[in-house]
């Protein structure tokens, strides 16, 4: 009995802790961001944050639990533009995912994803062989996710790709480049295996 009473304690106390630090839109946490919309929130706990006044939040849009949202390579580094990461609106990030932005990053509307998603469009370089590859950076490449796709569970998003809108990008996927608007991504590197056509439907691509 003592042990359950314990137990049931525990999951109300850790929900309580939940709901009071997720940053909402009326926490002193959201004041920090570029813009934070009207019910949207960045659940408990945040692995890291910093770079906020980089950071834009549409409204309605839910950032995991376990997630990381940076701008930036430090919370010092200055930047000369007004926004680097962009979370449209009514979109929702799924657990454990982490969104690195250095240049741009830019997530439209009704964006979804499955857990441990990965996005940047940052990556190291190798350059000097003297020198620690963590310490060495290539130049960041822009990124884009259009409009009502959905990514699944541990897929990785990396510089330079530009992903459509209404796209599936399956679960473990790398993104490297372009996918088109109305396609079904799958794969390391990620290859269109479906796509949607107006005059014929869904296709398979290698009957395109």
């Amino acid at each position: 009995m003592l042990r359950r009473g314990i137990g049931r304690l525990a999951w109300w106390a850790w929900s309580r802790v939940g709901n009071w630090a997720a940053i909402g839109p009326r926490s002193s946490k959201a004041r920090a961001f570029r813009e934070f919309g009207d019910g949207s929130a960045i659940c408990f706990p945040v692995v890291a944050l910093f770079g906020e006044r980089y950071i834009r939040v549409g409204t309605g849009t839910i950032v995991g639990p376990y997630s990381s949202l940076s701008a930036g390579v430090s919370p010092e580094h200055i930047l000369d533009v007004e926004t680097i990461v962009s979370i449209g609106d009514r979109c929702l990030i799924g657990k454990g995912s982490g969104i690195v932005g250095h240049q741009s990053v830019v997530i439209g509307n009704d964006v979804f994803t499955g857990h441990n998603v990965y996005i940047t469009d940052a990556n190291h370089g190798y350059i000097d062989i003297e020198q620690s590859i963590g310490k060495q950076f290539s130049p960041p490449d822009p990124v884009t996710i259009g409009d009502g796709s959905w990514l699944g569970h541990g897929a990785i998003v990396l510089p330079g790709s530009n992903i459509g809108k209404h796209v599936v990008i399956g679960a473990g996927a790398v993104v490297t480049g372009d996918i088109p608007d109305f396609s079904v991504a799958v794969g390391n590197p990620a290859q269109v295996v479906r796509r949607y056509f107006p005059d014929q439907g869904w296709v398979k691509v290698d009957s395109v």
